[in-house]
């Protein structure tokens, strides 16, 4: 895939095959052209050039047909904030032409899940920041959708929701789910994902497993002599008390 803004090429040709039943993790620093890459492969920004298939689907040439299969956490997502949580999650089911008593069912079940049952009666905006953040999760999964794609997802989530959620993602993809990942945290994307991408000014700099990735090093120092950039503070001796 490729996009170009004006004179900026943001994603230079990136090329990705997911396996099904994998957890899929996209690394890289800001700016790298990850959500872009996302945003393009699930339908919510038209790609320059390239195309993206979900399942055999082409998600611009049969969109509805490829969304079915998509469920979508996007950074930085915007939502209906005036309801509360239960009737987001709902409002998020039946878009999804599911029978109420179905959509009923789950969002109790979702709720429950994710530490939300006690607040399931709140407007979501005054959810903090790592509550809304799961909440978005929940109506990305109310459909039980083949493919999860989360952009950052643990961003603003405690430790204990964070494993929460790893242990809900971890048994999805053992059912046959996918699930593509991005996130700043290496340590995390080590454990989860068996598979990973770094990404650098809208390039692929590495694709395979995690152990063909990190070549016998952590994830996070691999990244690092990849993608360079870090300092050593030099310069800052009036900040040494």
């Amino acid at each position: 895939m490729v996009k170009v803004f004006g004179d900026k090429v943001a994603v230079n040709g990136i090329g990705l095959d997911v396996p099904a039943g994998s957890c899929y993790g996209l690394v890289g620093p800001n700016g790298a052209g990850k959500t872009t890459t996302l945003s393009m492969a699930t339908g919510l920004l038209r790609p320059t050039e390239g195309s993206v298939l979900v399942r055999g689907t082409d998600v611009w040439a049969a969109p509805l047909q490829a969304k079915r299969m998509l469920g979508v956490l996007p950074d930085g997502v915007r939502l209906f904030d005036r309801l509360t949580g239960e009737q987001l999650v709902t409002y998020a089911g039946l878009l999804r032409g599911m029978d109420r008593a179905t959509v009923a069912e789950r969002v109790a079940d979702l709720m429950s899940a994710l530490d939300l049952a006690a607040d399931a009666g709140t407007a979501v905006v005054d959810y903090s920041a790592g509550m809304t953040k799961k909440i978005a999760l929940a109506a990305a999964m109310i459909h039980a959708p083949s493919v999860l794609v989360l952009d950052e997802p643990f961003e603003s989530v405690d430790p204990v929701s964070a494993a929460n959620i790893r242990q809900i993602l971890a048994t999805y993809v053992h059912s046959g789910g996918t699930v593509i990942v991005s996130s700043h945290v290496m340590d995390l994307v080590q454990r989860m994902c068996d598979h990973v991408a770094v990404i650098a000014g809208g390039n692929v700099l590495a694709a395979g497993t995690v152990d063909e990735v990190r070549a016998g090093q952590s994830l996070e120092d691999r990244f690092v002599a990849m993608v360079g950039g870090r300092t050593t503070g030099e310069g800052l001796s009036w900040l040494h008390i």
